[in-house]
């Protein structure tokens, strides 16, 4: 096992792995911006090392100064938690030039995986469910609207090395497609340094259902089942997730998972990933990406299985066996995660800024709250608007909804603009409540912010 891990991030996450590290004996060292110089992860942390100015850029994504920082502090491994350098397969690459374990998949998994195109060739070969589309990258518009007829429209352009709902256009027709086109490539160069894109067959009013899966470097690979990811905003930012899915039946919970595990073994994956899918209203389900890395909702799935994901991880980093298998995989009750954000849903979710001036997070039994907020916290303008992860777990999924919703009353924050009424209302929402949800359900029935 590791005597030492550095993360590479901030935030929830970044606290969420050092808890981790602590319970297995194992010091951390945290990395910070000058903007995060009173964050919660650096006081948490044996060890902290200032990486550079405020911008994510200069700090979080400075690759040489991570790397510098593990070497001067003694750090055997890297965790990268999720956004910033955890899918780059160049800093996994880095990390063993520098005689450091990533904390994550091998970099020829990343890259794959990262290249939509391929990773949809790979999964189709190993007979995966893929949604109709081009099987890479289209070359002009000539090419793209011939495939397009093919599909059958509508149909979406999306960024080869798209993830986070970015470079993704919906054209409904041939003259749609030729306008929206040069705006994804545009988009996908400035998100993703890449203009290529693809096309692939719109699934209307899909449910996007995820699989967790793990695997280790002696070949055993499992799935820790599904969880519902729909309620989404415009821009495909999730906002509230739940396991297990309330339309996933045990009979599609297998067919599912085991389709997550061939996608894994199929690109030779190791340690903890989220194989992404498509759901239609026939129970026909689309592999669509797969995240190499934690993903924001992962505690749903700890709460239903009793898995700690994180912990997995760093074992698995570390050579060990995965500690389960199939077979011994239960999962009990329900559980629901909300994401607090610093945005404002009345103004197409913009993010807001601003000093913690009151905060009561909720507690009680089966509440668990995820976050590195605390009074007078001033939330730096440069990174991603999440404040808090606030999760249940109940018996059943009506009884998680309550829960949910007493949860949410408890908390309190002021100085800052979020999203805390709107979660709220999903909540209280009827056809939530009902489980009938899908990747429309904020423009079907709140108008994405404002009803």
């Amino acid at each position: 096992m590791f005597q030492k891990i550095l993360i590479a991030n901030r935030g929830e996450i970044a606290l969420r792995i050092i808890r981790a590290c602590k319970e297995l004996g194992i010091a951390t060292v945290a990395v910070y911006s000058e903007a995060d110089a009173n964050s919660l992860h650096v006081q948490a942390a044996d060890e902290a090392v200032c990486i550079g100015p405020g911008p994510g850029k200069d700090s979080y994504l400075n690759v040489p100064n991570v790397i510098m920082a593990a070497i001067i502090t003694g750090a055997e491994a890297i965790h990268p938690g999720y956004g910033y350098l955890s899918e780059r397969a160049s800093f996994a690459e880095a990390c063993e030039a520098s005689g450091l374990v990533f904390i994550g998949p091998p970099p020829s998994a990343i890259e794959k995986m990262g290249d939509k195109a391929v990773a949809r060739e790979i999964v189709r070969q190993a007979k995966v469910p893929v949604v109709p589309g081009t099987h890479g990258a289209v070359r002009n518009e000539q090419e793209a609207l011939r495939q397009a007829q093919r599909i059958g429209y509508p149909v979406l352009v999306k960024a080869v090395a798209g993830g986070g709902g970015k470079g993704i256009r919906l054209a409904e027709n041939p003259e749609e497609l030729s306008r929206v086109l040069q705006l994804a490539q545009s988009e996908a160069l400035a998100s993703f340094g890449s203009p290529e894109v693809y096309v692939e067959k719109f699934i209307p009013d899909p449910r996007h259902v995820e699989v967790q899966v793990l695997a280790d470097a002696h070949g055993n690979v499992i799935h820790l089942g599904e969880r519902e990811c729909s309620i989404q905003t415009a821009r495909r930012q999730k906002m509230v997730e739940e396991a297990p899915a309330s339309v996933v039946d045990p009979a599609l919970r297998q067919k599912m998972g085991e389709a997550a595990v061939r996608a894994a073994k199929a690109v030779g994956y190791v340690n903890a990933g989220t194989v992404e899918f498509l759901l239609d209203s026939k129970g026909n389900f689309y592999f669509i990406e797969m995240n190499t890395r934690i993903q924001v909702e992962h505690p749903v799935t700890e709460q239903v299985t009793g898995v700690d994901i994180v912990r997995e991880q760093i074992r698995i980093a570390a050579g060990e066996r995965l500690h389960l298998s199939q077979r011994s995989v239960q999962w009990r009750g329900h559980s629901i995660e909300c994401r607090l954000t610093a945005e404002d849903p009345e103004k197409d979710f913009t993010p807001c800024v601003g000093k913690v001036k009151h905060l009561v997070l909720p507690g009680g039994p089966g509440v668990r709250v995820d976050t590195h907020l605390y009074p007078g916290y001033e939330i730096p303008p440069y990174y991603d608007s999440l404040l808090a992860k606030i999760i249940v777990w109940a018996e059943d999924r009506p009884s998680a909804i309550a829960r949910m919703r007493r949860a949410l009353e408890e908390t309190q924050i002021d100085g800052v603009k979020t999203n805390l009424p709107f979660l709220k209302r999903i909540m209280e929402h009827p056809e939530y409540q009902k489980g009938n949800v899908s990747t429309q359900f904020l423009r079907r029935y709140l108008r994405n912010g404002t009803e």
